[in-house]
């Protein structure tokens, strides 16, 4: 049975972590191997090399929204894509375990899974929109602060 108290900050934990994962990933790209290094990467395993942008761009974004709570179903499945795709091309052929020679397929297997329930759960506690949504007021025809719910906009 869910428990529907902590059912909220179980899918908080599980978007914090991809959150970061993919942030993690895509700047490891950008700020180490560059774009150029990432681009000759790719066009190394028979891949254009541009596709290595927009991965770059969808795992920034994809991560930074994650983080934020926002998209959060429709983020979750944009990033199963780019992990098909990293066993397909890069870790498929080394095995199992990603403790082999080249890394195996287990950890992007298990970050599909994690994206896929991810995209189930949803938000969970704590979005950006749920934040803002307790810190904005207005003022009533008296002049009195009242709460805002954003769905009221």
């Amino acid at each position: 049975m869910i428990d529907s108290r902590t059912a909220p900050y179980a899918a908080l934990l599980l978007r914090l972590a991809l959150g970061t994962m993919f942030v993690a990933h895509a700047l490891l790209k950008i700020l180490v191997f560059t774009p150029a290094g990432t681009a000759a990467y790719f066009a190394s395993l028979g891949v254009p090399g541009w596709l290595a942008y927009p991965i770059m761009g969808v795992e920034l974004i994809a991560g930074l929204l994650l983080l934020a709570g926002i998209g959060t179903r429709a983020m979750a499945l944009l990033l199963v894509p780019v992990l098909i795709g990293t066993i397909v091309l890069v870790h498929g052929a080394n095995g199992w375990l990603f403790t082999n020679k080249g890394g195996g397929w287990e950890y992007p297997a298990f970050l599909i899974v994690a994206a896929l329930a991810q995209s189930l759960l949803g938000d969970g506690a704590y979005t950006a929109r749920s934040l803002f949504a307790r810190n904005v007021a207005r003022h009533d025809a008296g002049g009195r602060a009242a709460a805002v719910n954003v769905n009221d906009r």
